[in-house]
Formats: C-alpha cells, structure tokens, sequence
C-alpha cells in the first residue's frame, strides 16, 4: 500500500487529467505556496484557487504515470518527490518534475508546499504510448 499522501496525490491528479482541478484545491492548505514554470511569483492558496479557476476543464490526458515516487515523512511533515509524465490523444508528452510538502494536522494531510517544473532531462519516458 502507498504512503496516504501518495495515494491523495494519484487521485488528485486522476482528476487533474480530466480536466477536474477541484481534486487538487481540496488538498491546499491555508497557507500554502506555489511555484511553477508559468508564474512570475510564489502564489498563496487563493491566487492559486483563482489561476486554477481559469484552467478548468481545459487540460486532459489520456494517460499519466508516476516516475519514482518517494515520500519522506517527518512527524507531521511529508515531503513527496516525484517526475511526472502525461500524454495528450496524440501521444505527445509532457514531462514535469514535482515536489510538494504536506502537513498531517488531526489525522489530515493537507499540502503546504508545491513546485512544478517542466523537465528535458532527456530521461526515456515509460513504456510509448499510442492513442
């Protein structure tokens, strides 16, 4: 069984790749950061809410696959690292790297801290996908 904040994350992103980000809003804490390659600054949880707002239902795929998915808990603290690839009907791929910081407060993980960049590593993608 993977660690909850992993499986909180698949299911997030499996609605990600319907064009659902409510998955990943229910997942922000309060005071939470972003970082991503299409932002000029750090976001807060509500300019994070609100960039989300404009992007719902507009990003789909049809596959996805997690790339060596680690999770490091500390007390109450996990930190979860992973690459991510996704494919669009034509089989184009898109490769991010990502990590996220959650926090455990009374039994519920929610994520505090989150940065996404696109990755060119020239790493060979799993197994090719074709529509």
């Amino acid at each position: 069984m993977d660690h909850p904040v992993l499986e909180l994350e698949r299911a997030a992103m499996a609605r990600w790749c319907r064009g659902e980000t409510q998955g990943f809003i229910d997942l922000l804490d309060d005071d939470l950061v972003y970082f991503d390659p299409t932002t000029k600054s750090r976001l807060n949880k509500a300019a994070l809410v609100a960039m989300y707002a404009e992007i719902e239902g507009t990003i789909f795929a049809d596959r996805h696959e997690f790339i060596e998915p680690l999770v490091q808990e500390v007390g109450d603290a996990a930190v979860l690292t992973f690459r991510f690839v996704s494919w669009d009907k034509d089989g184009n791929a898109l490769r991010w790297n990502c990590t996220e910081v959650f926090r455990r407060r009374d039994s519920v993980w929610r994520i505090i801290q989150t940065h996404w960049s696109i990755t060119e590593a020239g790493i060979p993608d799993p197994a090719p996908y074709a529509p």
